[in-house]
This record gives C-alpha cells, sequence and structure tokens, in this order.
C-alpha cells in the first residue's frame, strides 16, 4: 500500500476470513454503538459517551500515525488524527465520534477487501493434497508433501492430485488441470510427460517420480509471482502516489494557513474549526488505494483462471495495446507437427529421412521432434552441428557437409515446383543438401488450433488489430493464416526482425515463451502461452497463459482494459472529491460531520468499484471461466497447505 494511504503499515493477515475479524471493523462496531447509545441519553452523559466513542474509533488509526511519524512519514491517518484531536480540543465530541467510526469503516473495508483477493489467490494452495502416497522399500507409505524429495516415486490413484511436479513413470492416463490452466478439456499424458503440482488424476492408477520439492513446484512459483507483482506499479499507479505523497504536507500547510485566518480577522476557534475540516477534505485516502487495491483484485482474479499478469505495470498495459502479435508455430498452431510429406531428388527417401533425422536430434527448433520421429534414429550420428538462426541446421554425416534449412537458404533446384505446392497447402517445408547436392525436402505441418478463428474474432471484436509474425515462408503462413482469420503476415522473419516489428507503438507480442523471447522482451507486453511449467516464460514474460487454449487471450485482454477502466474511475472520482470538498470546507460551507460522512463514503465507493476488477466478464465465444478451488476429498472445501 502506499504510504499516503490511511491507516497502519502492518501486514494483512492471511488468516483473517470474516469482516467482524478485521480490528478496524471492531473499532468501528464498537464506536458506533457508544455513538448511538450517546445520542439517547442527555448532554452530559452523551458528551462522555461521544468522547469514549472518538478515542475507541481513534484507537484503529491513531497508533499507526504515530509510529509512520516517528519514521518520518506524513499519512492520511496523521491528517485524521489531527483533525479528530483538533474535534475533541474544541469540544465537538459528536464530529469527532463520527470521524473515527466512519474513518475506521472506510480502513477495515480496505484490509478486508485487499485480505479476501489475497486469500482467494493463496486458495490455489490448498490444490496440493494433505498427505501423498509415497512407494518405499516395497510398501507404500503417506507423507506430507513437504516432505517429498526428488527422486520418490508416488502413486497417484484416480481423483486425487499430485502433490508436487512430478514426470509419469510409466503406463497412461489423464489429467484434469483446471484448477491450473483454466482450461477445462482433460489432457492425455504418457511416460515420461510432466504432471504439474494440483493435476487431477482422472484415469487409471500411475506411478509417479517427483521432480521438485513442493516449496519449488510450479504451483507454488506461480502463487510466490503474482503476489510479488501485486507489488509492481504501474503507470496509474505511481500518478496516484505522485499526487498523493506531495498532497498530505501540502494539506497540512493549508491547514495552518486556514488556521492563521483567525487571528487576522478575530475568530480563532471558529477558523481552527475549518482547518480540521480542510484537513479531512482534503484527505487523499481514496485517491491512494484507487490503482493499488485494483491491482490487487484483477490480477488476483486473472490468476484463478491460469493467467500470471506480473502486476500492474503489466496489467495497465495490457489493457492500453492496440495491436496483437501473434507467432505461428505453437501458438497458433497445436503444437504438434508432423511429417507429411518427403520429396526425393538425388536420394531416397529413408536417406533423406536419417540424414534429417541426424540432424534434428542436435537442434531445440519446435519443428524438429516431428523429423526425428519420421526419421528415427538412423545408422549415421551427426557431428560439429550448429544451428544457423532463422535459416536451417549444417553439421556433417559420414565426413560429408550437410545442409537442412528454408528454401531460400538450402536452393532446391528441380525440386522448387515441389516445394512451392507443398507450401500453398499450408506445410512448412526443408530442404536437404549433402555435398551441394540436394537431396531432397520434407514437408512439416503444424495444425491449427481449432479455436484459432474464434479467438481471433473476439480479439477483432475488442477493436484488436491482429498481425501473424513467422519465420517461415510466406506462401505457408498466408495459408494458415486466412484459415485464422488474420490478414496481416509478416513471413520469414528472423529473431531480430519480429522484435524490430513489435518495437514501436501499442503491441502485445504472444509467443512460447522460448523462441520468441527476443520479441517478448521488446513489445509494451510479452504474453507466452502454454507457460506451466516453463520457468523462462514464468520468468521472462509480463504475462503468462498456463494453458494453451487461444481463447483465454481475448478475456485476457478484456478484463486488463476493464480493470484499467476502473482505475481511472476511481483516480477521476477521489480527485473530484478533493477538489470540491476543499473550497466548500475552506469557506464554511460544510460542516466536520459533513465532510467525514462525504469523505469516507468516497472511500466506501473507491473500495467497492475495485473490488470489481475481482470479476472476469464472459465474452462470446471465449473460454468459459474454470473455479481454481474445488473441495478437497474430506469435503472441507479445502486441502493442505504445504508449500507456504
Amino acid at each position: 500500500m502506499s504510504d499516503a494511504c490511511c491507516g497502519p503499515d502492518e501486514a494483512v493477515a492471511p488468516s483473517v476470513r470474516g469482516w467482524w475479524r478485521v480490528r478496524e471493523l471492531q473499532y468501528a462496531a464498537a464506536a458506533a454503538v457508544l455513538l448511538g447509545l450517546g445520542w439517547a441519553f442527555p448532554e452530559p452523559v452523551a458528551d462522555g459517551l461521544h468522547l469514549l466513542a472518538a478515542v475507541v474509533g481513534a484507537s484503529s488509526f491513531v497508533p499507526g500515525a504515530l509510529r509512520g511519524l516517528r519514521r518520518g512519514r506524513l499519512g492520511v491517518g496523521l491528517l485524521m488524527t489531527i483533525a479528530a484531536v483538533g474535534a475533541v480540543a474544541l469540544g465537538r465530541f459528536e464530529e469527532a465520534a463520527l470521524l473515527g467510526v466512519l474513518f475506521s469503516t472506510a480502513e477495515g473495508l480496505e484490509r478486508h477487501a485487499v485480505d479476501r483477493t489475497r486469500r482467494s489467490l493463496r486458495a490455489l494452495l490448498s490444490l496440493v493434497p494433505r498427505t501423498a502416497s509415497v512407494l518405499r522399500e516395497g510398501g507404500e507409505e503417506q507423507v506430507a508433501p513437504e516432505e517429498l524429495v526428488v527422486g520418490d516415486r508416488l502413486l497417484l490413484r484416480p481423483g486425487e492430485r499430485a502433490a508436487t511436479d512430478a514426470t509419469l513413470a510409466g503406463g497412461a492416463t489423464i489429467l484434469d488441470v483446471s484448477a491450473i490452466t483454466g482450461e477445462s478439456v482433460p489432457v492425455e499424458v504418457g511416460e515420461g510427460d510432466g504432471v504439474p503440482a494440483g493435476a487431477i488424476n482422472a484415469g487409471s492408477a500411475v506411478e509417479l517420480v517427483v521432480a521438485a520439492r513442493a516449496v519449488d513446484s510450479s504451483l507454488a512459483r506461480i502463487v510466490h509471482m503474482v503476489e510479488q507483482a501485486q507489488e509492481r506499479r504501474g503507470a496509474g499507479q505511481r500518478l496516484a502516489d505522485r499526487i498523493a505523497r506531495p498532497l498530505v504536507p501540502a494539506i497540512l500547510v493549508l491547514a495552518v494557513l486556514v488556521a492563521g485566518l483567525g487571528l487576522v480577522l478575530g475568530d480563532p476557534l471558529r477558523w481552527i474549526e475549518r482547518a480540521l475540516v480542510v484537513l479531512v477534505a482534503a484527505s487523499p485516502c481514496a485517491l491512494a488505494i484507487a490503482v493499488p487495491l485494483t491491482v490487487v483484485a484483477a490480477v488476483g482474479a486473472a490468476s484463478r483462471h491460469g493467467v500470471l499478469i506480473k502486476g500492474g505495470a503489466a496489467l495497465e498495459e495490457l489493457g492500453r495495446v492496440d495491436t496483437v502479435a501473434l507467432d505461428k508455430t505453437g501458438t497458433l498452431t497445436r503444437n504438434e507437427p508432423r511429417v507429411v510429406d518427403v520429396v526425393v531428388g538425388a536420394g531416397s527417401r529413408d536417406e533423406v529421412l536419417a540424414l534429417a533425422a541426424a540432424l534434428e536430434r542436435r537442434s531445440e527448433h519446435p519443428l524438429a521432434p516431428a523429423v526425428v520421429a519420421a526419421g528415427g534414429r538412423g545408422p549415421s550420428e551427426a557431428t560439429d552441428v550448429e544451428t544457423v538462426p532463422g535459416r536451417g541446421l549444417v553439421g556433417t554425416v559420414d565426413g560429408a557437409p550437410v545442409r537442412l534449412g528454408r528454401p531460400d537458404w538450402v536452393v532446391p533446384g528441380e525440386l522448387a515446383p515441389d516445394v512451392a505446392a507443398l507450401e500453398g497447402a499450408g506445410a512448412t517445408v526443408v530442404v536437404l543438401e549433402r555435398d551441394g547436392v540436394v537431396l531432397g525436402a520434407l514437408a512439416v505441418r503444424d495444425d491449427l488450433r481449432v479455436e484459432a478463428p474464434a479467438a481471433m474474432a473476439s480479439l477483432r471484436g475488442l477493436g484488436l488489430r491482429t498481425v501473424m509474425l513467422t519465420g517461415d515462408n510466406v506462401r505457408t503462413a498466408r495459408a494458415l493464416a486466412e484459415r485464422a482469420g488474420i490478414a496481416d503476415v509478416h513471413a520469414g522473419l528472423l529473431p531480430e526482425d519480429k522484435a524490430s516489428l513489435v518495437a514501436p507503438g501499442a503491441v502485445a507480442m504472444v509467443g512460447d515463451g522460448v523462441n520468441d523471447a527476443p520479441a517478448l522482451a521488446t513489445a509494451r507486453v510479452g504474453v507466452a502461452m502454454g507457460a506451466m511449467g516453463t520457468d523462462v516464460a514464468l520468468e521472462t514474460a509480463d504475462v503468462a497463459l498456463m494453458g494453451d487454449d487461444l481463447r483465454h487471450l481475448p478475456q485476457t485482454f478484456a478484463h486488463a482494459r476493464r480493470a484499467r477502466r476502473i482505475m481511472l474511475q476511481n483516480i477521476g472520482l477521489s480527485l473530484a472529491i478533493i477538489v470540491v470538498l476543499i473550497p466548500l470546507a475552506a469557506l464554511g460551507v460544510l460542516g466536520l460531520a459533513t465532510v467525514v460522512f462525504v469523505h469516507e463514503l468516497a472511500e466506501v465507493l473507491v473500495i467497492g468499484n475495485a473490488l470489481r476488477g475481482a470479476r472476469i466478464a464472459a465474452l462470446p465465444g471465449a473460454a468459459p471461466p474454470v473455479p481454481a478451488v474445488v473441495p478437497a476429498p474430506d469435503g472441507t472445501g479445502e486441502g493442505g497447505c504445504a508449500c507456504c
């Protein structure tokens, strides 16, 4: 929270669950009861009750304000403290009590709102079960997740959740990862595939090998990174801070000047009272919480639906972009490439596949697994393999130089018509050359995601321009872009070309978080798709979509735009209240009780509006929101928390 904000700077206790347990609201309730009793008794008793109400109400913020003052921080709590003490000194006990009740109520609601959003975020960790079934020394043993070590073998029965990140030791099963990625469609996994913490086994019983300790699991990392992200400040929050911080000492100076008029005009008590009213009227508490509370609510809501937004800056930029640039392979496509055809030149089909696979076994290109799978493990191994970025591979096989790459780098010669036809059909073609002789060409196709056309239509419906950026050839790129509904295509790009294209303007780059790192880092906002368990994506991207469903993309942009509108509404309301109340208070038009009521009502409105950021509205054609927390096997609604 900003230093300019209203109450004490104590950490929000994650154990607080009901509003009745919030300390400020308890003080406010007690003070309100005393204030109400005072109205039922004659003046001497009423004054005593109102004075006691003022003391009780002020107890929630005065200690924190004094601690801040000792550290040299002038917060809104100090302004309210001065106003309350001044009202008591002038004998205005009822106004002092009302100030204490309303200010404590607003502070308590703010604390409860922040606590609620943070608690709902940390509820993700309740997806971790209280115990895990470990296979040790031929027997099964129940242990707490924090006792697991890398290499342990786990038994995961149908309906059970994985206690930490692991890999499937053998066999196959179906996983429900909707609570983590926000995608409702179960995924099939086989031997060696990863199983993230919190995933539900929707198939048969399987054995897992622990890949990470519970405290280092992908789920724990996500929660930790979102909590850190909530503290990062965007432009709107910095604007609010820039206004609120100097405003507090300025208000103190203004109040002194107003009180000083009393010495000149001959009615000191009257002008001192006006000075106290000015203190309350100009307090920027609503302004100080206008943006941070919205960020906490919006970022927390996104994380519960499988979207990691790294703080207020990323949230605001995401809501400000007007163009979405998307990588082709692995983003618009299913990331399941396969070799669909082989064109033979001077070599045989088996020879072309074997040589290509020998080179691709040393490559990290997204299409490499498809070539390796088609070619198998041949009799020869490639040596001295080097990657030529954006072009292909060079290496040596059986003493002969071999090149495999794009047709504009390895010229296909007489195979050019066949290559052009395959590219026109939407396939990516690589040409194989040995000792300067073209042996053949391989056509690899990664099919378009079925939800891509609907997702692109939703983005256009939001007024966003969509662009495809790819290193593939123009024919293949245009064929796929046409099916996806993208008119603007930039093909044949090197990684640095993508970065230069997304650098200017309000552009969000969407990629896989690994191969598109330069563009993701250069764009106004970098969005990584399918980032679950990918350290590079989680660390480098501004926004990470845990799942692979493209329909979450327009949902995320719409959520960010709505959150940004809420921020601007809160800032506008907060500034308007200050601008209107100050002159009315200084001229004596409004009394202390009225100003306190209007000021705190504005703060409550800002809090309520900010909490709207915790709701993600459904878009036509978008992936339906999936609740992140489901009841634990014991029916309590929460599982164990072994990670924090």
